[in-house]
């Protein structure tokens, strides 16, 4: 994203620009980090998508989520597909076989991807450019696009859009170096709900005779 620039006024002008951008874009952040971590749970439906324009994919799912601190759970109907952690370990069970398969969080190198990465996307070593405040249907919105710092994370840019009115992020893109583009669009945000450890947990029991892939 670096743009080689020959006159040096101009030069000065665009790295002047960047860092205000940079400032701004910080403090919207820090905002946005206070208000979430305010909260002792999450509860948030969505809609996740991909796109792949060279594969001809056009997918696009409603799903809901739980968060509680480092633990989560997502569940994507459409696909039959359900994700718990509580922190440390990550089950990932699909319906359609009845299969869970268990790993370490910390083995997972897509992280990104998933749905429950929205609210701390920002903090996962990435610098930040606020772009613009404009429109996104009624609300009213800031744009902030992340780049990563290094080659880490699968992603070349992220595209947040976070509700003014609010200071909750709204919307994420995420452009997968595979050529992928990630979707995920906040319908409904309820904070402070009382969710129990154990939703956080895959409970075999109640999966009948449900086969278990440990990758651990």
């Amino acid at each position: 994203m670096k743009r080689v620039l020959l006159i040096g006024m101009i030069l000065l002008l665009a790295t002047f620009s960047w860092a205000q951008q940079d400032k701004k874009a910080k403090r919207i952040l820090d905002k946005v980090s206070e208000k979430t971590r305010s909260f002792s749970t999450i509860s948030a439906d969505f809609s996740f998508s991909m796109k792949n324009e060279e594969m001809d994919i056009d997918e696009k799912n409603n799903g809901s989520i739980k968060i509680k601190g480092q633990k989560y759970c997502v569940e994507l109907p459409d696909v039959g597909i359900t994700v718990f952690s509580d922190g440390t370990t990550l089950w990932n069970y699909m319906k359609d076989g009845n299969q869970v398969t268990v790993s370490n969080v910390d083995d997972e190198s897509s992280e990104l991807m998933d749905p429950s990465a929205i609210f701390s996307i920002y903090e996962k070593g990435f610098a930040s450019k606020f772009v613009a405040e404009k429109k996104a249907g009624a609300k009213k919105v800031y744009q902030i696009d992340l780049f990563p710092d290094t080659d880490e994370h699968d992603v070349s840019k992220i595209t947040l859009l976070i509700d003014k009115s609010t200071m909750m992020i709204s919307s994420a893109l995420l452009y997968g170096t595979d050529g992928n583009i990630y979707g995920i669009e906040v319908k409904k945000l309820v904070p402070d709900k009382d969710f129990a450890d154990s939703d956080f947990v895959f409970d075999a029991s109640k999966y009948g005779d449900v086969e278990i892939i440990d990758f651990r």
